[in-house]
């Protein structure tokens, strides 16, 4: 009981240490960018391209982690993905122009997305009580580090080490050698493999035929896009909309990302107490409520959009909660395939965002008074996509009870 009990917080160690990791690497680049685009002499489309290579990097890491964790196991996939993370930043650190730079990028992106896959299958065969709980709560841990990685790795470049500044090459070397502190616990603890006795059997033909898996795809991919284009999106609209200067506009968004991240860290008992599916309905209604109630009130309810991170953080992790219940027996193969089409879903909807607010722009006549029309309709767009997530919820509740009784 003791050495079970040792072994739990050792794998708790590697699950919340490399989602804090998880977090600085992927949020460290925005200090960084100008700072590699002066000293290579980059034009914006090669920094499109580094930052494409995320997307690209992440799609081809959903594609093999849940086959290469069946058959190494996932202490080595998890081991794999931090080791890549350490070789990348030294690659980075080496690089001597934009070819070496783009491959170190590449190779970082591809050791994210094994990480972020290996780091939610752990955790779904992991937290095997209070799964909601303690998933919220380990996002909690990327939530928090992303809000400090800009901080710290623009103060980091500043350092004066040896006679000089650390700058961008020595600030990703030292923060993805971080990375190997998560190997050392993994390499002492017992992961859990897949279970065997309960759950669905799970396969990829299966989940393509499944009408379920879809509608838990669709509740995720509303919701991240939500999510994650009011991340993208509300500094310009705050400065478009309402003449915000950029420290206002970034505060609010700031304020944002706090409420996110203690929504994370509160909000799982409730998920556990409620039910995943009925959750996510209600805390999806909030955040779109929010931001459609702070697009019409106007300026006075900017603090609304704020608001909207309490309900929008957990929908992520409280799916991955209901993937871990619903497909115990493969629950690898389930998150890789619900997290590869909310890869696809994310860039689709996020160029839409930017597709709309144009050709409303366009239809009212811009530079005519009537730019704020397009603003507004694109922000309703995010809105909605919130809403969308708490309407797809209600027949995935009906089919859940129906097949499942109390898994819903």
């Amino acid at each position: 009981m003791k050495n079970h009990r040792v072994n739990y917080f050792i794998l708790l160690f590697v699950v919340f240490g490399g989602f804090l990791i998880f977090g600085l690497s992927e949020n460290i680049k925005g200090p960084a960018l100008p700072s590699m685009q002066s000293e290579f002499s980059l034009k914006e489309s090669q920094l499109g391209v580094l930052l494409a290579l995320n997307s690209i990097g992440y799609l081809l890491a959903c594609s093999f982690t849940s086959i290469l964790a069946n058959k190494i196991g996932m202490k080595w996939v998890g081991i794999l993905a931090f080791a890549s993370m350490v070789l990348a930043g030294f690659c980075m650190f080496l690089s001597k122009g934009y070819p070496s730079l783009s491959a170190s990028y590449f190779l970082l992106y591809v050791g994210n997305g094994i990480l972020e896959i290996g780091l939610g299958i752990m955790a779904a065969r992991i937290f095997t009580k209070n799964t909601g709980t303690m998933m919220n709560v380990a996002h909690f841990f990327y939530g928090l580090s992303s809000i400090g990685a800009p901080i710290l790795g623009a103060s980091m470049m500043g350092w004066h080490v040896l006679g000089g500044e650390l700058g961008w090459r020595g600030m990703y070397f030292i923060i993805l050698s971080l990375s190997i502190i998560p190997i050392i616990p993994s390499l002492f603890g017992r992961f859990p493999e897949e279970l065997q006795s309960e759950g669905e059997s799970t396969s990829f033909r299966g989940l393509f035929r499944d009408p379920i898996a879809w509608l838990i795809v669709a509740v995720l991919s509303f919701g991240v896009v939500s999510e994650m284009a009011i991340g993208s999106w509300l500094v310009y609209y705050l400065q478009h909309a309402y003449e915000w200067s950029l420290k206002r506009s970034s505060e609010m968004l700031s304020l944002f990302f706090l409420l996110f991240t203690l929504s994370r860290l509160f909000v799982g008992p409730i998920t556990d107490k409620l039910g995943y599916t009925l959750s996510i309905m209600l805390f999806s209604a909030f955040s779109g409520a929010c931001s459609l109630a702070a697009v019409f009130i106007g300026e006075t309810g900017a603090a609304l959009f704020a608001i909207a991170g309490i309900g929008i953080a957990p929908i992520y992790p409280t799916v991955m909660a209901l993937l871990a219940k619903r497909y115990a027996k493969g629950v690898g193969t389930a998150i890789t395939f619900t997290v590869t089409i909310l890869g696809i879903a994310s860039v689709i909807g996020n160029l839409l965002i930017g597709v709309i607010i144009d050709f409303i722009n366009h239809f009212f006549g811009k530079g005519h008074g009537n730019d704020l029309i397009g603003l507004q309709v694109g922000y309703v767009f995010i809105a909605g996509m919130a809403i969308l997530c708490s309407l797809c919820c209600v027949p995935l509740y009906k089919m859940l009870r129906t097949r499942d009784g109390g898994l819903v």
